[in-house]
């Protein structure tokens, strides 16, 4: 649904839920905490997406080359279907 307003995510962080509560108590002007991840977590999901491409790249060739030309042509109709039904 395009143009639906939706409520702001909330934090559920302890460490941030509590910066905001010791600002509003001592009236300190709003400043929003920033969460760095770790380094090393950087480093995997680097790594992560670089492995997920990989697979994507020949997840459908692959796929295609496994299946009979009536089930190519199955998939390729349902596709369209579905293609079609959005619009």
């Amino acid at each position: 649904m395009a143009g639906k307003k939706r409520k702001p995510k909330r934090d559920y962080d302890f460490a941030i839920t509590a910066f905001r509560v010791v600002q509003e108590a001592t009236e300190q002007p709003q400043v929003e905490a920033k969460e760095v991840p770790p380094e090393s977590s950087i480093d995997r999901h680097a790594a992560a997406v670089a492995l997920g491409r990989l697979g994507g790249l020949k997840g459908g060739k692959a796929r295609a080359s496994k299946m009979t030309p009536e089930q190519r042509k199955e998939s390729a109709r349902r596709a369209a279907k579905a293609r079609w039904a959005k619009l």
